[in-house]
Parts: structure tokens; C-alpha cells; sequence
């Protein structure tokens, strides 16, 4: 079926879902022809993006994401906004497969017709986000939808993909998530811009002490490592957001107007001192960089020298012949040779 990215394109822009789905999955083709397609839309749609709030949600399996994110749905589409949902679902290491199945645990949500939640495999990308799903965002801003909510794998503390590509990054926790040590260690929590203690209503005290030994890290990580998040901009005297920590039970809906509260008054400061402004630029650059790496990665694999070498070399590796650094070394001048030809 031959693919019409003008009318695609004019299909998205008018908030039409199942043009949203057709451009979604083109862009998450690998095929070259389509990849060639994916350019050619991104582009007419770039014009119609940039005005969505991007809201990235991590945490551990089980922590309630996926609860959390239909009672707050449900709660900004009744204060008159849409909704898309980003789910990223983990690839099996061994099939490649994925459930899916992020969808069904928001049956709510989305029944709504300003709401589109859309699950994607993570096809084994490391960082807890796929490989388009910036380009998956990007589609969903064209098509009008106010906020757009990435929801991540789930696999810890390296999760911090999805902080370069939204506005701002909210990690889930449980009240009893670990000691004072496990509150203070560097990753996921040092990029949080907003901490949320989900199932407090289950043990009230351990998510109150839990909330007091988050505020403390939090804190001290803005002293050592990350001054974006400090009291004030000393150069500017402008405000700068200072990461809070918030009770809620998404399972009963408590808490979410609180959190919405907090996350407008993070947009509206951040907007004010530019640093949403700064932050997108940054990543824009970061994201131009990350999809040459991939480029450079697949011209790799498929270069002529490197096809015909490959084979030995990794024999040789497997079978203890030749270190891996050496023959890291001659592949790579093997492409060079070839890509200089």
C-alpha cells in the first residue's frame, strides 16, 4: 500500500487517532524506504509541535504508574485537556516480543475520546524509553493533544532516558522503597524533578518517614552535582525550581490535584528563567547525536568490509584467539577503509 505522508500528515493535525496510529507506526518502521517516509512527515509536522507539556513518569515494576497515570488523565481531561500516554513496554532478550498490555490496565482511560495511549516495545533499548519515542511525541503534539505522559519501562536506577526528552521527570516510589542509603544514590533519583510517594494510604508512616528521607537527598543533591535545581539563579536572580516530594494514592485518587498543582507551578517558573526553553534546545542536539550514533551503528553492520571480516573475527573472540579490543580495532578499520573508498 502506497503511503501518502501529506495526507498523513494532514490527518495528524486534525487530531484524527487513526492517523495518529498510521503515523506512529511508520515511524517505528525500520524498513529504509519508510524511514525515507518518517523524515518527510516529522518534517511537515515540526511546525504544529512544541506546545504540549512532555511529563516523563519512572519507577520501579509494581510501584502503580500505570494507576497513576489514568486517575491523572481522567483528572486533566476533566479540566478540559487531552491526553496522550506513551507507554514503553519491555522486550523479551530472548523472543524480541512484548505484551503490551500497559493499555489494559488503564481500561478508563481509555475509553476517553480526549485520551490516546499508545504502548510501544522497548526492543531491548537500554534507558527505559524506545528507540522513536521522541518522534511518537512529536506526532502527538501536532495532533493537538495538551499533555503527552511517557511512561517507562521500570528497570531501576539507570532509568534516566527518559529525563532528556521531556520537560519534566518525575520518578514513583513506595513508602518502604529502602534505607536512608538507597534515598541518596546517584541515578534515577539525582534527575528527578518531582518525587511521588504512590500506595502512602497503605502505610501512612513509612511514606511519611519515606518523604522526609527523600527531601533530605534531594536537597543534598542540589549542593553537589546539580545546580539547575537550586534555591535561586545567583547570575540572573531568577527563580529556579526546587525538587519536591508528594504523598499520593493513585489507587483511591488522593493527591492528584495536588501533584498537577505542584507540576503548574514547576511549568510556570521554569517557563519564566527559560530553562524549558534551554532544555528543549539541549535536547534537541542531544537527540540529533543520539540518531547518528545509531546511523553510524547500522552502516556498520552493513558495510561490505566489515560483512566479510565479521564472521573470523568473531570466531576468533568466541574461541579465545583474539582479544575483543583487537578485533574491535580492525573492524573499524575495515569500515573506515571502505567508507573512504
Amino acid at each position: 500500500m502506497q503511503i501518502n505522508v501529506p495526507q498523513m500528515a494532514e490527518s495528524v493535525v486534525r487530531g484524527e487517532r487513526r492517523g495518529v496510529a498510521k503515523a506512529i507506526t511508520l515511524l517505528e518502521s525500520t524498513r529504509p524506504d519508510h524511514r525515507v517516509l518518517a523524515d518527510e512527515l516529522l518534517t511537515a509536522l515540526l511546525p504544529h509541535t512544541g506546545k504540549a507539556f512532555r511529563l516523563g513518569l519512572s519507577g520501579v515494576p509494581g510501584v502503580g504508574k500505570s494507576t497513576f497515570i489514568e486517575s491523572l488523565g481522567l483528572y486533566l481531561i476533566g479540566q478540559g485537556l487531552k491526553v496522550a500516554v506513551l507507554a514503553i513496554d519491555p522486550s523479551s532478550s530472548l523472543s524480541g516480543g512484548s505484551i503490551l498490555g500497559d493499555k489494559t490496565r488503564m481500561e478508563r482511560l481509555s475509553t476517553e475520546i480526549n485520551a490516546y495511549i499508545r504502548p510501544s516495545p522497548s526492543s531491548c533499548n537500554l534507558g527505559g524509553v524506545a528507540e522513536k519515542t521522541r518522534e511518537a511525541m512529536l506526532v502527538c503534539e501536532a495532533a493537538g493533544y495538551d499533555v503527552v505522559i511517557i511512561e517507562t519501562v521500570g528497570v531501576g536506577q539507570s532509568e534516566t532516558a527518559v529525563a532528556n526528552m521531556t520537560d519534566m521527570f518525575v520518578v514513583l516510589q513506595l513508602p518502604n522503597a529502602g534505607d536512608d542509603l538507597q534515598a541518596i544514590k546517584k541515578g534515577v533519583m539525582e534527575m528527578a524533578d518531582l518525587v511521588v510517594i504512590n500506595k502512602a494510604d497503605i502505610d501512612p508512616v513509612a511514606a511519611t518517614r519515606a518523604q522526609a528521607q527523600i527531601t533530605s537527598s534531594l536537597r543534598l543533591f542540589a549542593m553537589h552535582g546539580n545546580p539547575e535545581h537550586g534555591a535561586h539563579d545567583a547570575a540572573s536572580q531568577k527563580a529556579q525550581w526546587q525538587p519536591k516530594v508528594l504523598q499520593i494514592s493513585a489507587l483511591q485518587g488522593s493527591g492528584v490535584d495536588n501533584f498537577w498543582n505542584t507540576v503548574q507551578e514547576y511549568r510556570q517558573i521554569n517557563a519564566d528563567n527559560g530553562h524549558i526553553g534551554q532544555r528543549r534546545q539541549d535536547q534537541s542536539l542531544a537527540w540529533m547525536w543520539e540518531r547518528i550514533d545509531a546511523g553510524l551503528k547500522q552502516a556498520f553492520r552493513q558495510n561490505a568490509g566489515v560483512r566479510d571480516t565479521l564472521p573470523q573475527f568473531t570466531e576468533q573472540v568466541r574461541d579465545g584467539k583474539m582479544a575483543a579490543s583487537t578485533a574491535a580495532r580492525q573492524l573499524l578499520q575495515a569500515f573506515q577503509g571502505q567508507a573512504g573508498q
